[in-house]
């Protein structure tokens, strides 16, 4: 699978900021303009960029996804992914993930490194094996991101990573984009809390990464 971005792309591109270093090639274009498009609002370039490099750091073959969208995220999470990996993604949006299933294939990636599963993450996760998972990604509803914390703690093995997107996002911005602050001071306190969560947990080393909207990384030590 080739990367993001071929090297004649490269040559007249300024880095400029992180979401620069590395350009999305027409598969990743198509699908960021799908979500876009379903108000489902992807990772920007330099948080794909960041998940594909922690995938392939992990050696991940069992990755975990809250919060499919429209496949971004997930098209970054495999090409880091080893050549045999799994990607388990989950929404509760059946239309976003039918634009996903099309970005994959799109991408080359058949059934045998996908399984989609419609329907609600804190319903699911309880399903799924312990210590089975190299890396959990969420991008989802700020105000479950201690709940998701504490089940991606016990997904992922010893040596695995836990990535939560939009840590430092404005709760006042929903994650379409659009002003609204009915549940906002719910969501600060959410994502403070799964902050301090992954910062105190003894099992953990965590960073909070100036990427997207705060990239909340922890490994499982």
């Amino acid at each position: 699978m080739t990367g993001p971005m071929a090297a004649n792309e490269r040559a007249d591109r300024p880095m400029g900021t992180a979401d620069g270093y590395l350009a999305e090639d027409d598969v990743l274009a198509s699908a960021r303009a799908r979500g876009d498009a379903a108000g489902a609002t992807p990772v920007t370039s330099g948080v794909g960029a960041a998940l594909a490099f922690l995938a392939a750091t992990t050696a991940a073959k069992a990755v975990v996804e809250i919060g499919t969208g429209a496949g971004v995220s997930g098209l970054w999470l495999l090409r880091g992914m080893s050549g045999d990996g799994t990607l388990t993604s989950i929404d509760v949006d059946p239309e976003l993930q039918r634009a996903a299933r099309r970005s994959f294939l799109d991408a080359g990636y058949g059934p045998s490194r996908l399984r989609l599963i419609n329907g609600m993450a804190l319903e699911v996760l309880p399903r799924l094996t312990d210590g089975g998972y190299d890396l959990v990604f969420v991008d989802a509803v700020p105000t479950e991101y201690p709940r998701y914390l504490e089940e991606a703690v016990r997904l992922i093995r010893p040596g695995g990573v836990v990535v939560l997107e939009g840590v430092l996002a404005d709760p006042g911005i929903d994650r379409a984009g659009h002003d609204g602050h009915e549940r906002a001071d719910i969501a600060a306190a959410a994502l403070q809390e799964v902050a301090d969560l992954a910062r105190d947990d003894g099992r953990l080393v965590a960073a909070l990464l100036p990427l997207g909207q705060g990239l909340l990384c922890a490994t499982r030590v």
